[in-house]
């Protein structure tokens, strides 16, 4: 079973994802910070993140270099309401992640983009 973690510092978007992706036969592990999302890499390893760019305290950006600098062969897929071209450029083209999710996001289409990932 493929297990994924989502890091997103609302508890309901969490919750959301989690419920879609069980539903998918994922096994989910959640975080709701940076720091969390951190501390539960030392002892999971997860098949991808999905990870929301817009937290308080460690943002997004700094979480996805430190997932790099220690576990890079773990993809990351951003999550995030700025559908901003510049954004997207950044996380995409300047930070490699493995993708660019605009919220709000329909069930289908966060099921097709990960399994995507997983079969690269």
């Amino acid at each position: 079973m493929e297990k994924i973690m989502v890091v997103d510092d609302e508890p309901d978007t969490v919750d959301l994802i989690k419920l879609v992706l069980e539903t998918e036969g994922f096994e989910v592990i959640s975080a709701y910070s940076g720091k969390e999302c951190l501390e539960k890499l030392k002892i999971e390893k997860p098949s991808m993140i999905l990870l929301d760019l817009m937290m308080p305290g460690m943002d997004g950006w700094e979480v996805f270099h430190e997932i790099k600098k220690k576990y890079e062969d773990i993809p990351v897929a951003i999550l995030t309401v700025s559908d901003r071209d510049i954004d997207k450029m950044l996380g995409l083209h300047v930070l490699k992640a493995d993708d660019y999710i605009i919220k709000p996001f329909g069930r289908q289409e966060l099921i097709d983009r990960i399994r995507s990932i997983l079969d690269k």
